[in-house]
């Protein structure tokens, strides 16, 4: 499966939260042509938070050679919209993940029927 746009990602996603009660963080693992390697699914530790834990997520990657990832979490709350702890530690993923050579496409977020794209807002 190759993960090209934000809908392929919706797709790849949408089934991890479907059934997911609290925050759930997803990661895809890609290769240097953005086809999945590997879909790694943290599940939730609270109902409403759930903690981006950089330096595992880039262990993953160093360890299956990914070069990019596409991130994806869901809000049970029914809103899309990134949380400002969000985009700074989505931010933070991309500049330690980008020193090692890969590349964050995206985070998306979802909300029920709702998502959101923190690279379509300019967040990332």
């Amino acid at each position: 499966m190759i993960i090209a746009s934000a809908q392929d990602a919706a797709d790849l996603f949408g089934p991890s939260f479907s059934d997911s009660e609290g925050e759930t963080l997803a990661v895809a693992h890609l290769d240097e042509g953005r086809r999945l390697i590997e879909l790694v699914v943290i599940e939730p530790t609270a109902r409403d938070h759930i903690d981006l834990p950089v330096r595992r997520i880039v262990e993953d990657a160093l360890k299956l050679g990914s070069r990019g990832l596409v991130l994806a979490h869901n809000h049970p709350s029914g809103d899309a919209q990134p949380s400002w702890d969000d985009v700074e530690s989505t931010r933070e993923l991309a500049e330690t993940a980008s020193r090692l050579g890969i590349r964050l496409h995206d985070h998306l977020i979802f909300a029920g029927e709702e998502r959101c794209s923190l690279r379509a807002l300019g967040l990332l």
